[in-house]
């Protein structure tokens, strides 16, 4: 029997419209865990071009990485820096009672 090959799965490749990156987003946020929400940033990063993201913020490549792996811990305006530079626009708004 011959081995089954499997490719990495990585979820940038899956992200291909404003609405498929505003569902994931929404839904990481549900689960409201700081490392998951940074680490799913990184993913529309990836999905964007984090090049582009890179100039756009005037932070390295590497640095946008490591910031947005779920390992690193970035700052509120880091946060807020690059999801302008990726045209999303944090909001809050009221949980939901019973929540």
């Amino acid at each position: 029997m011959d081995a089954v090959k499997f490719s990495r799965y990585d979820t940038a490749d899956y992200l291909k419209t404003e609405e498929d990156i505003a569902a994931y987003l929404d839904a990481v946020m549900e689960d409201g865990d700081p490392a998951l929400i940074a680490a799913a940033l990184g993913d529309v990063a990836k999905a964007r071009n984090i090049s582009k993201l890179a100039r756009d913020t005037g932070m390295s490549r590497e640095g946008i990485y490591r910031a947005l792996s779920g390992e690193g811990n970035p700052s509120f305006a880091t946060v807020v820096k690059i999801a302008g530079a990726l045209g999303l626009r944090l909001s809050f708004r009221p949980a939901t009672q019973g929540a």
